[in-house]
Formats: C-alpha cells, structure tokens, sequence
C-alpha cells in the first residue's frame, strides 16, 4: 500500500540520515542569508549556495544543497529535492522530488513520488501521489493519484462518482478530466475530455473522446466519441466514431459511425421548412430552389423518360442495419446507377450508396407535366371534335325542319 510506504520512507528518512550533515549555521530557525528562511527541525540541513529556499516543518527541503527559490511547509516537504522552483504545501508534498523543477504541490502527500518530473501542479491531498511525468494539473483529493509517466494531463475533481478525476491514469497523456470520477478508471487512454461528474468514468484504452454531462459515455474502449448531455452515450460501452447529443440519449454497445441527437423525432415545424441532407463528408445541409442560387437553367424535356428504366423492389435490410427486418420499398442503387449516374448517391470511395429519391420526384414531375399538356392537348381536341359536332347536328336539324315543311306545303 503507497500510503504504508509513504510512512515507512519518510521515518527512514528522519532516523536513518546522518544528522552531522552540514547546513545552514546557526542551525535553524530563522532567516538567513541568501534570502533563506528555515523552520523545523533538520530543515534546509544541507543547504550551501542555494538562493531563495524557504523551509518551515521538520526535514522540509532537507537534502537541498545548491537548488534555488524551492518552498516547502509541512514535516518532509520537498525532503529529497535536489532542483529548483519547486513549491510544497503539506506534510511529505514533494516528499521524493530529486530533480524535478517548477512543481507545485498543495496537501497532505501531493506529488510524493514524484522525483524527476517538472511543471506539473497538484492541488489536493494525495493529488498526483504516483507521479513521475510532466506538465500534469490535479486538483482534488486524490486526483490522478495513479500517473505514473503521462504527461500534460488535467483533473479537476476530488473523490464522487466513481473516484476521483483520473484517479488510475498511469502513462496516459493530454487527458482532461473536469468533475468528480471523471476518466477516473482510464490507465493509458489519450487525448480525452470529460467534463462532469462520472464522465468518461470507465474509459480504460480509448483515445480521443469527448464527454459533457454527468455520467455521459459510458465508453471503456472506444474511439472518437462524442457525448454531449446527462447520461448521453451512457450504453455505448467499446463503440467508435459516435456522437450523441442530448439528455439520456444511450446509443447502443458495439455499435460505430453512429448519430444520435435529441429533441427531433416527433416534433412537427409547423411553420415550414426544408428537409435536411447529409454528404459523404458527414457535412449537413439543405437543398434550395431560389433562382439566385442556379445556371445553366433549361428544360427537363426526355431525361425523366429514365424513369421508365428503373425497377422498384421490395426488400429488407441487413439484420445488423434493421434488427426487426420491416419491409421497406425502393430502388437499388447499383441498378439505378446504370440508367442514370447523376440519380445515385456515392460515398467517399465513390461507389453507389443511395438513390437521389428527391431528383426521382422531380423527374417524375417532369413526366406528370408532359401527360398532363397532352391530356390538355385532347381535351382541346375532344371540345373541337364536339363543337363541330354540335354544329352539324344543328345544320341537320335545319335540313330535317326544311324537308319537313316543304311536304307539307305539298
């Protein structure tokens, strides 16, 4: 247990020291020269030419000889520490710091075993207690207290759910972790950011994930995610490159490229609007109509007649697309794709992947148009045809009135 250690080391380091080192004279306490200030016993014991040390609390900055503008309060503060600007708070702080420069360390064994890292911030007892990598910030009661070697890693957020933030991180690097229990079980994952309490918290491997809201992304070995909402991505356990947004929108274990966004299905916009469309670089957008917009503008005239080359189907899904295999009507667009190229939709490989359905309606217009001029075109004709009936029959019955009464003046 580290904290067994922790107690172990530093009675060594109190009775197994030679107390007949040579150090600060008149021994302390006191202010000395070299803008040098010593309280406790042992305190700054070896100092020569340092500058700028200031030690208050038995064995503080006890090994120090020629290191520079270090501060350490606390019994065993920075006891080992041999480099400069280094600042410890707290009994054993910085307690086996040997060669590590600019760390800070507030609370009672923050950065205790750090030796030879450098620029790294801990806030909180027991913060960074393992630490031996650089430029990482933990702030809260055992934050990070497992790093060993990752680097420029911030944790925010002391024991809640799960642990503290980055609490088992070991050579992980660029983790940011915001919130109690944040990223509180990640060991060697990189490049995350969790903000609230239990985001990202049982993110073991997984690089490059993005977690707000409390327990959001409930990832482990997952890539590329991105949780935006209370409990959004909380069911998705190992799956990469998906996005969830919105309160308790879960997604689903194993599965990748997926999309999840809140607050839409079901909800009717009253007031008009376009439908919205999707391109093979994930670029969201929607079609428009203004003439402002358009060139080269002419006649559809016989290109819809490719619509009397395509071949409707019924089919279903793939178990692993539509798990329940409902039914569904359409087109297919490989064969759609050898009546008319510009109908097919293609992914970044430039292969067939869907139909152009809203072009096909507009085809199919098109095709609506020109039967309707041509019923306009017989019905003129019909009301022709029929006018000139109406005539005839008129002038025969004139013939038939004639007839009549020329036999009957006879």
């Amino acid at each position: 247990m580290k904290i067994f250690r922790l107690f172990v080391a530093f009675a060594l380091v109190c009775f197994a020291l030679s107390p007949s080192v040579q150090g600060v004279v008149p021994p302390p306490s006191g202010g000395y020269p070299n803008f040098t200030t010593a309280a406790g016993d042992h305190a700054l014991q070896a100092l020569t030419l340092g500058l700028g040390n200031t030690a208050i609390g038995t064995f503080s900055l006890f090994s120090v000889s020629t290191g520079n503008f270090n501060t350490a309060v606390g019994a065993g503060s920075l006891d080992l520490n041999l480099g400069d600007s280094n600042t410890a708070t707290g009994a054993a702080a910085l307690l086996f710091n040997t060669t590590g420069t600019e760390n800070t360390a507030n609370g009672t064994a923050a950065l205790e075993f750090n030796e030879t890292g450098s620029d790294n911030t801990a806030n909180g007892a027991f913060a960074l207690f393992n630490n031996t990598g650089n430029d990482n910030t933990a702030i809260g009661n055992r934050a990070m207290f497992n790093n060993t070697t990752g680097d420029q890693n911030t944790a925010v957020g002391g024991t809640s759910v799960g642990g503290p933030a980055l609490f088992s991180n070991t050579t992980g690097r660029f983790n940011t972790a915001v919130g109690g229990g944040t990223l509180s079980n990640n060991t060697v994952g990189g490049d995350n950011t969790a903000v609230g309490a239990g985001a990202l918290q049982f993110n073991v491997s997984g690089f490059e994930n993005v977690a707000v809201g409390l327990n959001a992304l409930n990832n482990s070995t997952g890539n590329n995610n991105v949780a935006l909402g209370n409990y959004a991505g909380f069911a998705a356990t190992n799956g990469s490159n998906n996005i969830y947004i919105g309160n308790m929108m879960e997604g689903t274990a194993g599965e990748s490229n997926a999309c999840y966004i809140g607050s839409i299905f079901g909800q009717t916009a009253s007031n008009g609007g376009t439908a919205v469309y999707v391109d093979a670089s994930n670029k969201l957008g929607t079609m428009t109509s203004s003439k402002r917009f358009k060139e080269d503008i002419q006649q559809m005239g016989t290109t819809s007649e490719a619509l009397f080359a395509l071949n409707p189907v019924l089919f279903r899904y793939k178990k692993q697309i539509d798990p329940l295999g409902k039914p569904q009507f359409g087109l297919v667009a490989e064969e759609v794709d050898k009546v008319n190229p510009d109908l097919v939709v293609r992914d970044k490989e430039g292969k067939p992947y869907s139909v152009r359905y809203d072009q096909v309606n507009a085809m199919l217009l098109n095709e609506f148009l020109k039967e309707h001029r041509k019923v306009e075109q017989m019905q003129k004709q019909i009301e022709a045809l029929a006018a000139s009936l109406q005539k005839m029959n008129a002038r025969l019955d004139v013939n038939i009135w004639e007839q009549k009464t020329v036999v009957n003046n006879q």
